[in-house]
């Protein structure tokens, strides 16, 4: 939360300029490409990074498929862990967020300018509408970031708590791979009681595609998702 508050009074200087103008792009898809969208909402997490003393390492992005949409399913740690995502990962891609969460300056910006979904949480009928929709994106080539765990712990010093089954209907409906990304010290950025440099880390782990994945229940896909960036963490740990 220090550096949180930190970040902003370092950038308060730029918010007349940058704000609007992600505003501007957000609200006009259709003048402003997917790529030049993505561009600048990396530009501005490397702003912050910079400002803020972040350091953030990826690994595997070998791993990533080469063709076609996927759907990315991190261990969630914090504020910063789609920021992180994004900023190592070079190709477009959006998130699935808390609706709850979204709509605070900045952060709604960059949920419009990723044309994000917003998660109504115990919201059923629009939660079936999130997986539709989702589905239909990653189908036609997408790429999404979605925390199944749905929420985090401050300063959850890399613990990986359950993962909720239905988080990975989008993927199974889609028949799309499933990556996924071990997330080290996120936690610390935003979530913690950190002020000096930090270095976090994105893990890229191999997907686990549809022929694999066919034949399991989601609560199975989701303890072996859970189970496989819980083991990368214990190793690197």
């Amino acid at each position: 939360m220090l550096r949180f508050i930190y970040v902003i009074l370092m950038n308060l200087f730029r918010a007349p300029y940058i704000i609007p103008k992600m505003r501007k792009w957000a609200d006009h898809p259709e003048k402003y490409s997917e790529e030049e969208r993505y561009k600048l909402v990396r530009h501005v997490i490397y702003l912050m990074k910079r400002s803020g003393k972040i350091k953030t390492v990826a690994y595997g992005e070998e791993n990533l498929p080469k063709e076609g949409g996927y759907v990315m399913y991190p261990n969630h740690q914090g504020k910063y862990d789609a920021l992180g995502i994004i900023s190592t990962h070079k190709e477009p891609c959006s998130l699935v967020m808390d609706e709850a969460k979204s709509h605070t300056i900045l952060v709604s910006e960059f949920v419009d300018l990723l044309q994000g979904k917003r998660l109504i949480k115990d919201n059923v009928r629009q939660a079936l509408k999130i997986i539709t929709e989702v589905s239909e994106d990653v189908k036609n080539g997408k790429k999404y970031i979605l925390f199944p765990e749905g929420g985090y712990e401050f300063n959850n010093r890399n613990r990986v708590c359950d993962f909720k089954a239905g988080s990975f209907k989008s993927a199974i409906k889609a028949h799309v791979p499933i990556v996924p990304i071990a997330l080290i010290d996120s936690y610390k950025v935003f979530n913690g009681f950190y002020l000096w440099p930090i270095t976090t880390q994105v893990h890229y782990l191999e997907p686990i595609y549809y022929e694999e994945y066919k034949d399991m229940k989601s609560k199975e896909i989701a303890e072996l998702v859970k189970q496989r960036i819980q083991d990368k963490i214990s190793s690197i740990l």
